[in-house]
């Protein structure tokens, strides 16, 4: 019997069979992907085949060959992945410029990580409804969106709590599954409840002490988006506070970041690394403010991924 994993809690995975019935599996076997050390060797999108024993166990015993994945650098253990999902068509990264604060680090370590695995990203900057009064924060929100429209990734700016810019999002999720993640805070929970009525998924408040959220989602699960015009998915993540690389190699990372990947065609050397190579375009655009100072700052702190604990550290 085959399936698709919809919620991973751990120890046990609810399974959609073919068929539409929700079986609880738990994993038979040694599970790799491509030679990296996971945590979680069955992840939330997979496609796997299910067997059952005389106990009347259900157990996973084989996965598809995947698609595609998501993975980062598992927390505190810095030579293990972490895959966030499977097989998927695109994902959201749900960001927030003010209470609490998004890193453009994070962003870009993100977007750098979707490219790698050629899965097409969205950016989605929430609670746009907490700045509307504040003309040097609509300043930096237009800015923002600026730099990452420009280098080719689609913005969508909204509130979850007004439901501004929820159909807009919503237009774009029709047929696809869609991963959703972000740090803890915000609003990607209510963003969901939002977009799948009765869902009712857990949400907190902001911590006045530290303006960071509280995790809400413990586990990973998918829904399917009512409504829709063809068969539509949300698979929903438990919030993150960095985002760690995991084995780039260094002479591919200005691959992940399409604006340096462009003008680094014109390097003298074709295996600059756009740090000190004399005849370096990227570092004659980024003088020439061709590229943004915060976008390379992040291509370096990648390259610095060595450097343990490196990802938790904002530029």
């Amino acid at each position: 019997m085959t399936g698709t994993v919809i919620k991973n809690t751990g120890s046990n995975y609810l399974v959609r069979t073919d068929n539409g019935t929700n079986m609880s599996c738990k994993i038979k076997g040694n599970f790799r992907l491509k030679g990296i050390r996971t945590t979680n060797p069955v992840a939330v999108g997979d496609r796997v085949t299910i067997t059952g024993d005389k106990d009347e166990t259900n157990y996973i015993t084989a996965i598809e060959p995947r698609r595609n994945y998501i993975i980062r650098k598992a927390t505190n253990l810095s030579k293990q992945g972490h895959i966030l999902a499977a097989n998927i068509d695109q994902v959201c990264l749900v960001v927030t410029l003010f209470h609490p604060v998004t890193s453009t680090t994070f962003i870009d370590r993100f977007l750098a990580t979707a490219e790698a695995y050629r899965v097409p990203a969205i950016l989605v900057i929430n609670k746009i409804d907490l700045i509307e009064d504040d003309a040097e924060a609509m300043e930096y929100l237009d800015a923002i969106s600026y730099l990452y429209e420009s280098i080719g990734y689609p913005v969508v700016r909204l509130s979850a709590k007004t439901g501004e810019g929820i159909n807009v999002l919503r237009s774009q999720l029709n047929g696809k599954t869609t991963l959703f993640s972000g740090n803890s805070g915000v609003g990607k929970s209510t963003l969901i409840n939002d977009l799948i009525p009765g869902l009712e998924l857990a949400t907190s408040e902001i911590s006045d002490t530290h303006d960071t959220g509280m995790h809400t989602t413990t586990f990973s699960e998918m829904f399917e988006i009512p409504g829709m015009d063809d068969k539509s998915y949300i698979i929903d993540t438990p919030g993150v506070k960095g985002f760690g690389t995991l084995e780039f190699d260094k002479h591919e990372v200005s691959h992940f970041f399409p604006e340096i990947f462009k003008i680094g065609a014109e390097c003298r050397y074709g295996n600059c690394t756009h740090t000190h190579e004399p005849g370096c375009a990227v570092r004659e655009a980024l003088e020439n403010h061709l590229i943004s100072e915060s976008r390379y700052s992040s291509y370096l702190s990648i390259l610095d991924d060595s450097e343990e604990d490196k990802y938790r550290k904002k530029f």
